[in-house]
């Protein structure tokens, strides 16, 4: 098994770390909002204490969030790809 690298090294944008850093976030945003929807109605809230106060919000967070985490990622990787592909053609 060879420890060499196929293709060259593409230094990491800023850009990128910074969708990287977004997706993440919003996705674990997303998941804990779930938890905390699923917590409150294990504890017995009704709906109309989750219609009140910041729990639309909450509701909100994984409707949304995680689609635009999904399509975040989704770019991130077309993006690294296409860098990657232009890395290699110069050589």
């Amino acid at each position: 098994m060879s420890t060499q690298n196929s293709g060259p090294e593409v230094p990491v944008r800023r850009l990128d770390r910074i969708l990287a850093f977004a997706a993440l976030t919003l996705a674990a945003l997303s998941v804990i909002c779930f938890f905390a929807i699923i917590i409150g109605s294990a504890v017995g809230m009704d709906q109309d204490a989750f219609a009140e106060g910041v729990w639309p919000i909450v509701a909100a967070v994984p409707m949304w969030g995680l689609p635009a985490a999904f399509v975040m990622i989704i770019t991130l990787l077309v993006m690294s790809f296409a860098r990657k592909g232009r890395a290699a053609k110069r050589l």
